[in-house]
């Protein structure tokens, strides 16, 4: 799916700090590290030990998230505990869409059945209307400002050719094509569109795609390790943990199947 032409025009970008709706700013951490991490997909425990790993310090310590909390690991629904933390912040993934849109019962029955769902048939429905709500106020991408530079997420892909500040124009503008890049494709892992994106960015971080390990496009990272396949007997399973902040790249990981 391509953005329109029309689109591309160039125009004012918002403030990269304090931005509200589809995309929301951070500035630099001045007391300690920030990291992203991939999918997680109900995967919290490891999560848990994968910062102990990294000595992670919450008083002085952000983690971001790169979407895909919920959904086919074993403990999806503590997802909005994590959320209530205040050095926890996630983009939306498609897996958190696949909740904002299961009020309409042919959608919901999608869901569940084929994409891991089935935790959600356990919540009560004020319990459910919980998850709607919080997911429905999770940004499509975030900007953090650190020591090496802008560092950009978003949960899917980067559309081809446009630089990252008029992308950022484009989703908080609600622009449908650029909606559908961040929380759904694939084209970038795919082949279809690879190199650098350009503007003032200095790398850009990724879920959706999982991928053995971390790998590049241009400045472009993909971090999804497949931390939930366990149940599809992938023996490589891992989530990948990134510090960008004040190191400008480095990774940490851990065996799900452990």
């Amino acid at each position: 799916m391509d953005i329109k032409l029309s689109e591309l025009l160039p125009g004012q970008s918002a403030p990269h700090v304090g931005s509200k709706g589809n995309v929301r700013g951070f500035g630099r951490n001045e007391y300690g590290r920030d990291f992203v991490v991939g999918d997680i997909h109900g995967m919290f425990p490891h999560l848990e030990r994968l910062l102990d790993d990294a000595g992670f310090a919450e008083g002085r310590d952000r983690l971001f998230s790169v979407g895909d909390l919920v959904d086919r690991g074993p403990h999806s629904a503590t997802a909005l505990e994590w959320l209530d933390f205040p050095w926890f912040f996630a983009c939306r993934g498609n897996h958190e869409q696949f909740v904002i849109d299961s009020e309409n019962p042919e959608q919901a029955d999608l869901w569940v059945t084929y994409n891991g769902g089935g935790w959600w048939l356990q919540l009560s429905e004020a319990e459910q209307g919980r998850f709607r709500e919080r997911f429905s106020q999770l940004p499509l991408a975030m900007e953090i400002e650190t020591g090496s530079g802008l560092v950009g997420l978003v949960h899917a892909d980067v559309p081809p050719m446009i630089p990252w500040d008029r992308y950022m124009d484009l989703l908080r503008a609600g622009n449908e094509d650029a909606t559908y890049y961040a929380l759904w494709s694939r084209d970038r892992v795919q082949g279809k569109s690879r190199g650098t994106v350009p503007g003032e960015v200095v790398r850009i971080y990724c879920g959706h795609s999982p991928v053995r390990q971390a790998i590049a496009f241009g400045n472009v990272y993909f971090i999804d390790t497949g931390a939930a396949y366990i149940s599809d007997g992938y023996k490589d399973a891992k989530l990948t943990l990134v510090e960008i902040h004040p190191e400008a790249h480095r990774e940490f990981t851990i065996r799900t199947a452990d």
